[in-house]
């Protein structure tokens, strides 16, 4: 049996809450066995692992958006004086297969958390003038990067005077953090009030599995961000959505200078825009309340984004108005009216869309709106077929937040077996409600304030 190697996965320092949902997605897709040498603190930036080969830690940076680098780890140590002896100690022929003459090199050093000039990073680097390296320094690109990190902890203003923890070994690969910036709001065609951020669209189809061949849907598609990051893993990506305008293109421009939109800003013309329009299969105007698919059409995977009645609608086609029919003269000119879509409503048809159209072992990833003070598990969309694989939060405000729930389906469903969306709370109701509430303590205190000022202008007279 082969040895696994000792590797040091170091992230970017955002989404904490989204890092081993994130990893563990692509490890089971990519059917790729990890080992922890060193349970991993939720606040750090790293873990401490073993992997069977480079090649299995390449293809996990390959797709992980949440890694910023993979180093094969020579030492660790809590103080530079042990990091030093350790390396020291390493044989000979350790060194010989790493070393080569014809085989440039640099070291770079990382400290987080607290900064160093360039002088100081020059002397840190010039005591490891003990390892026998042989080949030629190259500052660019060179055959072997060595990578000394520092560690001082997570708070700035705090940072101890020497690292908790240092760490020295070769760079292997970066993850795929490039992509964020390729794929920035900034600079994309199409865009809407609530595109989501590339990073969390790239991470949402990493813990939806998207492979090369997957059918993705997006039943509440928006501008298509979910689509774009779905896309570049290979899906082909499909959006429905009940607002007509925005699939045309017609709303009003979200950029601040933008007085019209272009004639051609669309969901396509992004695909276009990122070379991945080949990957680009249609997208609907629909009534997600109302499913037009076939019954045996099954989607790999479902990656949706559902309104929260704050700055989308949830709407759905329908009137108030008892035995309402539409004559056949209007018709032809006839526009539905909309009525209210409840969250516990829209919820509750996303579990049941997927039992029907979502292939056994395929995901469900969707954003769910919480009020922090009232969140338990027991108020989430569930269902016997759909195991929860992860629940990530995101924190919106003081108040707020959302979670980023990704359900497998494990078997298919059976008739009586009942989706639980009774403890689903109204969160666009408490949040306008909360809204109001703030309003009126503020009323108060400005009220409060001008007459303590009108008192104190008083007794000065």
């Amino acid at each position: 049996m082969r040895n696994m190697k000792k590797y040091l996965l170091w992230f970017a320092n955002e989404n904490i809450d989204f890092r081993k949902p994130e990893i563990d997605s692509l490890l089971s897709l990519l059917n790729i066995k990890m080992k922890f040498i060193k349970e991993p603190q939720n606040t750090e930036p790293y873990w401490i692992v073993q992997f069977d080969t480079d090649d299995d830690v390449k293809k996990l940076a390959e797709r992980s958006v949440s890694l910023k680098m993979c180093l094969e780890l020579w030492a660790y140590a809590e103080t530079t004086s042990e990091l030093h002896d350790i390396l020291k100690n390493h044989q000979k022929s350790f060194y010989e297969q790493n070393f080569k003459p014809e085989k440039s090199f640099k070291i770079k050093v990382e400290t987080f958390c607290k900064h160093f000039s360039q002088q100081e990073k020059i002397q840190k680097i010039e005591q490891f003038d003990y390892l026998p390296v042989e080949g030629s320094v190259k500052l660019k690109d060179p055959d072997v990067c060595l990578q000394y990190i520092e560690y001082y902890g997570t708070i700035p203003t705090s940072a101890p005077e020497e690292p908790y923890c240092v760490f020295f070994g070769k760079l292997i690969t970066t993850g795929l953090r490039q992509l964020i910036q390729t794929l920035s709001l900034k600079s994309r065609k199409f865009i809407g009030n609530t595109s989501m951020d590339p990073q969390l669209s790239l991470l949402m189809a990493n813990q939806a599995k998207v492979k090369n061949g997957d059918v993705v849907l997006d039943p509440f598609v928006g501008s298509g961000s979910l689509l774009i990051a779905a896309a570049q893993f290979g899906g082909y990506v499909f959006g429905t959505d009940i607002n007509y305008l925005m699939l045309h293109g017609k709303t009003k421009p979200s950029r601040i200078k933008q007085k019209v939109r272009d004639k051609n800003e669309s969901i396509k013309a992004n695909m276009e825009q990122y070379k991945i329009v080949h990957q680009y299969l249609d997208v609907l105007v629909n009534d997600f309340s109302c499913s037009f698919w076939r019954d045996n059409f099954k989607f790999d995977s479902i990656v949706t984004d559902p309104p929260y009645g704050i700055r989308e609608a949830t709407e759905k086609i329908g009137t108030d108005k008892q035995n309402y029919i539409v004559n056949e003269e209007h018709l032809p000119t006839h526009i539905p009216s909309k009525i209210e879509y409840g969250i516990a409503r829209i919820y509750g048809d996303l579990i049941s869309f997927s039992l029907k159209h979502l292939k056994l072992g395929g995901r469900l990833v969707c954003w769910f709106p919480i009020f922090r003070e009232d969140y338990t598990e027991e108020g989430l969309p569930s269902h016997p077929c759909l195991k929860l694989v992860a629940n990530s939060e995101q924190v919106l405000s003081k108040l707020t937040s959302r979670r980023l729930l990704t359900y497998e389906k494990i078997q298919e469903p059976s008739p009586g077996t009942e989706i639980n969306i009774d403890k689903i709370l109204d969160f666009r109701d408490k949040y306008f409600e909360t809204r109001e509430e703030s309003r009126n303590e503020k009323r108060i205190r400005e009220a409060k304030l001008r007459e303590e000022n009108r008192i104190k202008y008083l007794s000065k007279k």
